[in-house]
């Protein structure tokens, strides 16, 4: 109930002015009938019109059809009576916020058969009144086609705006839940096991402290190193959540591939443009995967890494001469291929592999640059 009563002030304007003056406006054509009858109907009428009028915006369901019905018996007699055609005005603006397509479409075509009829026969009779605000009659009945879809669109587009931001607020939670595990998994893999060793071998020094003080030493010298390891470790893993730059893992990349004699053929001035470090963490991440796979396992003596950055999308490309990939179980058993493709999933990117005189890579996400940088790629 609350959106429904943010949607409705989101649209407001000045159409509570505009109602304003409709409200006041039947009197004045009521009190232009010289019976009394008349003019005590046209006012409970009226009255009537504007209750069952709020009744039909809270009402849900059947009970819609109902209030609707009275609301166009209402504005019909209305307009044979007095000439007073703006009530079908009134009747437009509730259609247009029936949120049932089925319901909206059916009153939307009863209304207008109805207000259709209605101003026809006033001017089969040439009632004087009538012919006098035929402009704004024509406008009214304009607004009967027109207006009803306006605000049923606008009000569908509210509600998706709101289902998107409600969407995103969720995918936003899932990713810092996702954050978080990957950080408890990776600080659980980095400094669980050492830890434990840490702790094993200092209760182990402590025993021998007295009795074997050489071996306590060593044990002791044990400890320290896995405590320098686990440091660095852990600054390593802290720095690769801060980012990395594509440009500064391809550094890294090939200092690898040069200790691990492997020929890395690449453009020194390759860059991507106007990509966010979320999206260029996670292909640094996946290139270094890559890399990784091919000094472990390729045989290769060579390795080319090609990016190509166009309107719709990034591709890179990195292609090995060695052994290639021998079965169909090297995909996702210890090769980190099965790790690159979730990764890329997350972003709508995709993974190609090609075994072919060698070992080739593609890996492809959706380009996210500006109208700006579009103009520049052409």
């Amino acid at each position: 109930m609350q959106k429904k009563e943010k949607l409705l002030q989101r649209f407001s304007g000045i159409s509570p002015y505009m109602w304003s003056v409709f409200s006041i406006l039947p009197f004045y054509f009521i009190f232009q009938s010289s019976s009394t009858i008349e003019i005590i109907i046209g006012i409970i009428l009226t009255i009537f019109f504007f209750i069952a009028f709020r009744f039909a915006f809270i009402s849900k369901k059947w009970p819609v059809y109902l209030w609707t019905c009275v609301l166009i018996s209402i504005s019909i007699t209305m307009t044979i009576l007095f000439q007073f055609v703006y009530f079908a005005f009134y009747i437009a603006y509730y259609n247009g916020n029936i949120q049932n397509r089925i319901a909206f479409l059916t009153l939307y075509i009863i209304h207008l058969v109805a207000t259709t009829i209605s101003i026809n026969y006033n001017i089969v009779l040439q009632k004087e009144l009538f012919l006098e605000q035929l402009p704004f009659i024509i406008i009214i009945w304009i607004s009967v086609i027109l207006l009803p879809f306006n605000l049923y669109n606008k009000k569908k587009q509210g509600q998706l705006e709101e289902q998107l931001e409600d969407a995103n607020k969720r995918i936003a939670d899932l990713v810092k839940q996702e954050e978080r595990q990957r950080i408890a998994r990776d600080l659980h893999d980095t400094l669980g096991q050492k830890l434990s060793l840490i702790g094993l071998k200092s209760d182990l020094a402590r025993k021998l402290v007295y009795k074997d003080p050489e071996q306590a030493k060593s044990e002791l010298e044990d400890v320290q190193q896995t405590a320098r390891t686990a440091l660095k470790e852990v600054r390593k893993m802290v720095s690769q959540m801060r980012g990395i730059r594509l440009k500064e893992e391809i550094v890294l990349v090939n200092q690898l591939l040069n200790a691990a004699q492997i020929e890395f053929i690449y453009d020194k001035d390759l860059k991507v443009k106007n990509v966010s470090l979320f999206l260029e963490n996670i292909l640094s991440m996946c290139v270094k995967e890559a890399v990784t796979n091919v000094v472990k396992h390729s045989k290769a003596t060579t390795c080319q890494l090609d990016i190509n950055q166009t309107q719709n999308e990034i591709c890179i490309t990195l292609q090995d001469n060695g052994i290639g990939i021998v079965k169909e179980k090297d995909f996702g058993r210890g090769s980190g291929l099965l790790g690159i493709k979730e990764r890329l999933e997350f972003v709508n990117g995709s993974l190609e592999i090609l075994s072919n005189h060698g070992t080739t890579i593609e890996i492809r996400v959706p380009n996210g640059v500006s109208q700006s940088e579009k103009e520049e790629l052409q």
